[in-house]
């Protein structure tokens, strides 16, 4: 059975439209809850990474979960008549190594898998999702308007030694994301700087910013990345935590990377002298 905190805050979709949130951390979940609630399709939110008190206004219902219970939140989902599910915002990749945080039926799953990596994982969950007789939604469905486009999206423009850099940074990312690592790539004059592994985007930056400053962060997805989950995210902690390591440059992937609100970011970009560039990794400037 689930262990679980569950409070109802409003009146019930209908049954057709009866859709789930599940929360990690940041403020994707938050960015969700609100456009739906604005729509009028109030659903119920499975708060896995804390923040309960920021979403509830905008659910149906909360329900705060104490550990990842995939069992007992399928069987909640079914009992209220969810149809559609989201999956957004940021859990911990290490996990997957604390048995106490999991449900006997996600370690079993976990165990069953080639590999013990967050893309097999999250995979594994959708596709425990849809076999329930749920749809998991994409993300373009819902923030299609978030999406990064192509060219300079804020800031200045960058250099031309920036631009070599963004070109190598997409070459040395395009070759890691496939092993489910290194989406974020920090490079310093064709230099890899620092790799995202398990301490996530924050960690890296704050490494990359320690080792050499004036870096260029690029975030790539890898190519067969389904985008019902785990798709990149930048937002203004993104660029205030470059602005404090001293990282000059943000190079984000074309449609396939969520920019939450851009106008605050785009304001940080000029206020750090910082460059917000969208590639399309086969249509990079030559340095």
């Amino acid at each position: 059975m689930m262990t679980a905190r569950s409070e109802e805050t409003g009146a019930k979709a209908p049954l057709l439209e009866r859709w789930a949130l599940v929360a990690g951390g940041g403020a994707l979940p938050e960015e969700i809850a609100r456009r739906w609630a604005l729509q009028g399709r109030r659903g119920v939110i499975y708060v896995l990474g804390g923040r309960a008190e920021v979403l509830r206004p905008w659910g149906e219902a909360t329900v705060e979960l104490d550990r990842a219970d995939l069992r007992g939140t399928v069987e909640d989902m079914l009992r209220r008549g969810v149809r559609k599910v989201v999956l957004a915002g940021t859990v911990p990749k290490n996990t997957m190594y604390r048995p106490s945080q999991m449900d006997g039926t996600l370690q079993e799953l976990l165990r069953r898998l080639p590999d013990s990596n967050d893309h097999a994982l999250l995979g594994a969950v959708v596709a425990a999702l849809e076999g329930a007789g749920m749809t998991v939604m994409r993300y373009g469905d819902v923030l299609g308007d978030l999406m990064a486009e192509e060219g300079i999206l804020g800031g200045r423009e960058p250099s031309p030694e920036e631009w070599g850099d963004v070109a190598y940074g997409v070459e040395v990312a395009s070759r890691l994301v496939p092993l489910s690592f290194g989406q974020t790539v920090v490079v310093r004059r064709r230099a890899v700087v620092a790799v995202e592994s398990m301490e996530g985007t924050d960690g890296t930056l704050e490494r990359a910013g320690r080792l050499a400053s004036g870096g260029v962060v690029v975030k790539l997805m890898r190519g067969d990345q389904d985008d019902r989950y785990d798709l990149p995210v930048v937002g203004p902690r993104t660029v205030r935590l470059m602005g404090r390591w001293g990282l000059g440059c943000l190079a984000v992937e074309k449609g396939r990377t969520i920019i939450l609100d851009r106008e605050k970011v785009m304001a940080l970009a000029e206020a750090e002298g910082i460059a917000v560039v969208g590639v399309a990794p086969r249509r990079i400037p030559e340095a």
